[in-house]
């Protein structure tokens, strides 16, 4: 019998980026073949994994996509002081430790539900789209991401795009030259449950350096995924003098030795925008003690034709969430952009019931400081409890920092400690 730690090594070495299924669902289906459980496939990759006579009343869920900054990356763990971290990429702790504690539970041949969920890194996809059905009366997601904080609702979220098309050649009247300029290796990071900690936004800061030295802009990429805070971005820009840099590091300005008669620029809204955008935190609840509002540039990207840029929002509350789409897509449509609007997930109203009771009871424990939280997060627990209205809810996780980023790690006695936690709350059902 493989310990949590052990499974998680062993499916970290298994692709799993988002969008990618076959390799994980092949595992499942011979771990299911294994430890005598069916293994069903829905249309949306999602994995449901149960006794075949199951009398089972609680569902464990997680998903078993993570988060990669490079295409088809696979983790290399390092150990050390206390934590897994990756090397020179994310961990996929998010959701790989959550899809392990499953996987142990199976291999001591508990009687649940055990549901591994596709893609949800990208827009909650096989969450919003599940096929199967589901007969327990209870649900723990494996998701959170502090220890001690036991998650009974979170934030709702939506995404938004807008394109621009404004683009002209002008004449090179006043002898302009051209400069690349690039901002790399920020911290990056979740654009949920790190929004408030003021993390520095590549592309807020590269319009800053354009728009305060006078810059046109000619090209434009950065960015890494639409639910992170934006580490690395690059431009091409042209400016009367050499440009002063921002008061940050990692900046990098280059001059092109190209002399151009004329310059082919996108509208100057488009840097307008950017540079008075007010990224970040929008607005605190005081009763929760956490984020209420909050809205993330996690993308932009240049073609021929035009400039697309990725906007993530975020809400507590449901009607709080229509409110700053709305207000955006105004800002956006007044400078200039056509906008769409995709990926809406519901929040999650906080709910005390005698399941997350007795979660908190158990948890208590192994941790007198244990608490009832809402996160400022999309959680798939939410989809679920709209999908399924008799179910009672609540999400735990061990420690992990700073997910969706290369510096993403997870504390090793934090899992071991979970375990003993996941396995007493199962045993309790």
């Amino acid at each position: 019998m493989n310990s949590v730690i052990e499974i998680f090594k062993e499916i970290t070495s298994i692709a799993r980026c988002s969008g990618t299924h076959e390799p994980f669902i092949k595992f499942i289906k011979n771990y299911c073949n294994k430890y005598g459980y069916k293994c069903l496939i829905d249309d949306y990759n999602n994995i449901l994994c149960k006794k075949k006579e199951s009398k089972a009343k609680i569902c464990l869920q997680n998903h078993y996509d993570i988060v990669c900054l490079k295409d088809n990356c696979i983790p290399q763990i390092i150990e050390e002081d206390g934590f897994f971290k990756a090397k020179d990429s994310t961990l996929g702790a998010d959701n790989g430790i959550g899809c392990s504690y499953m996987l142990w539970l199976m291999s001591l041949d508990y009687d649940c539900e055990f549901l591994f969920t596709s893609d949800e890194e990208i827009g909650l996809i096989g969450a919003n789209n599940l096929e199967h059905k589901l007969k327990a009366e209870y649900m723990l997601n494996i998701d959170s991401e502090q220890e001690g904080e036991i998650c009974i609702g979170c934030a709702g979220g939506v995404d938004i795009f807008a394109k621009n098309r404004s683009k002209k050649i002008v004449e090179n009247k006043e002898d302009y030259e051209l400069y690349e300029v690039s901002i790399s290796n920020l911290p990056g990071g979740h654009s949920g449950v790190e929004i408030h900690k003021n993390i520095p936004n590549a592309i807020k800061l590269i319009a800053a350096l354009i728009k305060e030295n006078g810059g046109l802009l000619l090209d434009i990429n950065g960015g890494e995924r639409i639910n992170s805070i934006p580490a690395n971005v690059k431009a091409i820009a042209a400016f009367k003098t050499y440009p002063q840099e921002i008061s940050y590091k990692n900046v990098c300005i280059s001059k092109i030795n190209t002399k151009s008669e004329h310059l082919n620029i996108w509208s100057s809204d488009i840097t307008d925008f950017i540079y008075t955008f007010a990224n970040g935190v929008r607005a605190y609840d005081v009763d929760l003690q956490v984020v209420l509002n909050s809205i993330n540039l996690a993308k932009i990207s240049t073609n021929i034709d035009e400039i697309t840029i990725e906007l993530s929002a975020r809400s507590m509350a449901n009607e709080e969430l229509e409110k700053i789409k709305k207000e955006t897509r105004v800002l956006l449509e007044h400078f200039g952009f056509e906008v769409e609007t995709s990926g809406k997930y519901q929040a999650w109203k906080p709910d005390v019931n005698d399941f997350t009771n007795n979660v908190l009871n158990i948890y208590k424990k192994y941790d007198k400081d244990a608490s009832l939280e809402a996160i400022h997060a999309g959680l798939e627990c939410a989809i679920f409890k709209n999908m399924f209205p008799h179910m009672k809810i609540a999400s735990i996780g061990p420690t992990i920092n700073s997910p969706h980023s290369n510096a993403e790690r997870v504390e090793i006695a934090s899992v071991n400690k979970l375990a003993k936690i996941v396995k007493e709350i199962v045993d309790s059902i």
